[in-house]
């Protein structure tokens, strides 16, 4: 029984498809076939349901997952054990939001490359909560509310928030002093799914944090274009400080009402590994982690 065919089984399994889990390993969905054929052959027993439309595990493959995830973890680390940083290896599949990739990770990979050559990072930037362990991320960014998955998340800290608009939108509708201002301001709307909430500004009063409803022109998906519009001239936003501090800098965006920010974003770490982590996968992690100590509350 080799550990080659059982890490091509674990992701088949936990993918539920041998085309995704080919596409991640990097390998021909054939290959991936004849080595889980081959492990059902050692083990002497289906572990696999296939059909045209879906792959599920069978109860004996149930059973044999839980130890072949430990035997792999246990051969990645024991691999590893002795190894230099420069002769780590390992592909790791990272998610997160597009901005936080753009503006802060990218300009920083060489730097991990550098210390890590033989490292293979396949990074996805999308502001979309994608699905960890079906799409076969190894740990994923996530900026928000955590919901309830049972996944191991890492809380890095929390966002501090800025609200701005533009020279050309203030020249326009005049700068608002209070929150009562606001009245006669329009706001750019985020809406993950369009309309199934409404505009508003958020504040702070005393402990808790409240929505004033305001009037939009226009509502976006993505923060990139959140940010777009704003520049446009099309309203005011609510956004990370990090993220448009560089903006106000430069002056191409001014903040606004600084006493009044919504409440801040909390930033965590998911992945699907449990205690038994690749040392690849942590490297890349506790990279993401130090980039993001100094600019986190």
């Amino acid at each position: 029984m080799e550990i080659d065919a059982l890490r091509r089984f674990v992701k088949v399994a936990e993918l539920a498809s041998f085309t995704r889990a080919a596409e991640h390993l990097g390998l021909s969905k054939a290959r991936v076939s004849m080595a889980v054929q081959a492990l059902e052959a050692d083990v002497g027993s289906r572990l696999l349901q296939r059909s045209t439309r879906a792959v599920r595990l069978t109860p004996d493959g149930e059973e044999f997952l839980a130890r072949a995830r430990q035997l792999v973890s246990d051969a990645d680390e024991l691999a590893s054990l002795f190894q230099a940083p420069s002769s780590l290896r390992g592909r790791v599949r990272v998610d997160m939001p597009q901005s936080l990739a753009r503006s802060t990770f990218i300009p920083r990979l060489p730097e991990l490359l550098a210390a890590h050559p033989h490292l293979d990072v396949q990074l996805s930037t999308t502001d979309r909560r994608v699905d960890v362990i079906r799409e076969g991320f190894d740990c994923v960014l996530r900026v928000g509310k955590l919901e309830e998955s049972g996944l191991v998340a890492r809380r890095l800290g929390e966002m501090p928030m800025m609200n701005c608009a533009s020279p050309a939108y203030l020249k326009k509708h005049g700068t608002p002093r209070t929150l009562d201002d606001l009245d006669d301001h329009l706001v750019v709307h985020y809406s993950i799914r369009f309309g199934t909430d409404t505009p508003g500004f958020e504040y702070r009063e005393g402990s808790v944090y409240r929505e004033r409803a305001m009037r939009s022109v226009i509502t976006v998906n993505s923060t990139d274009s959140y940010r777009a519009a704003c520049l446009a001239g099309l309203g005011i936003i609510q956004s990370p400080r990090m993220g448009l501090l560089p903006s106000v800098t430069t002056g191409e965006l001014v903040e606004i009402l600084p006493r009044h920010t919504c409440q801040p974003l909390p930033v965590s770490i998911v992945h699907a590994h449990g205690r038994q982590m690749p040392r690849h996968v942590r490297v890349v992690m506790s990279w993401i982690a130090e980039i993001l100590k100094t600019q986190l509350a």
